[in-house]
């Protein structure tokens, strides 16, 4: 059977929309990504990884899954302005929809940011904007805190300042070390990012004149947020 409607006409097939993603290490969110690729549940296909140094897990992980990788180290370049410059040019040779980040630590040029407004994320490793930075793990515990997270917000200038898309909760006990956190937030981090990238490509989600807008509707300061229970809820699949 050929693949026409009951007109006779062939309907075009629409391309996937595509997905760079800049990584500096393991690539955990990155894996996590390419999984829900596999099962057609990222709206999209990574089409490269940018890593901002050589022998990474993330780009291994990358190239084990037939994506194009780039290795684009920072210490090459005499500015942050000028590695902004290649690292556009880089991606822009990928022609992508969206640029998602993997632990990729650094703050962007206003020239960066202003070239892929809109259409770049990140994952955070705590609910922001608490926890700002890095070694969110060990802060959550030496502030007491009782809630711990995972945050994915829209890039824009400065630092983990963009307004917030999802967030999910991960319930800090006793018994956690910085170690047993990091578990925990890194499976909602999992979690959390393909669904934020599935609602981009598939044009749900976008970045407003007055932040994030999903189906139209402004999110709240915080975006949606899970529950430590629906997190859980979601992450044991009941």
């Amino acid at each position: 059977m050929d693949d026409k409607t009951d007109s006779g006409f062939t309907p075009e097939q629409v391309p996937p929309r595509r997905i760079v993603a800049l990584l500096s290490g393991e690539g955990n969110r990155l894996e996590a990504l390419i999984e829900a690729q596999s099962h057609d549940e990222l709206g999209g296909e990574l089409v490269a990884v940018i890593a901002d140094r050589t022998n990474t897990a993330g780009a291994e992980k990358a190239h084990a899954a037939g994506i194009d990788v780039a290795i684009l180290p920072r210490d090459e370049y005499d500015t942050p302005t000028a590695y902004d410059g290649a690292l556009i040019k880089t991606i822009e040779r990928h022609a992508p929809d969206l640029v998602v980040l993997d632990g990729f630590w650094h703050i962007f040029s206003p020239i960066f940011t202003s070239r892929f407004n809109g259409r770049l994320l990140n994952c955070h490793p705590s609910l922001l904007p608490a926890l700002i930075g890095r070694h969110t793990h060990q802060r959550a515990l030496d502030e007491g805190l009782q809630e711990h997270g995972a945050s994915v917000h829209f890039v824009i200038e400065g630092l983990n300042t963009g307004p917030l898309i999802i967030q999910a909760v991960a319930k800090v006990t006793s018994d956690d070390t910085a170690e047993t956190l990091a578990e925990k937030v890194l499976a909602r981090e999992e979690l959390i990012y393909p669904i934020a990238i599935r609602w981009f490509l598939e044009g749900r989600l976008k970045l407003g004149a007055q932040g994030a807008e999903l189906d139209g509707i402004l999110l709240p300061p915080t975006g949606l947020r899970l529950s430590n229970e629906d997190a859980e809820e979601e992450l044991n699949g009941e």
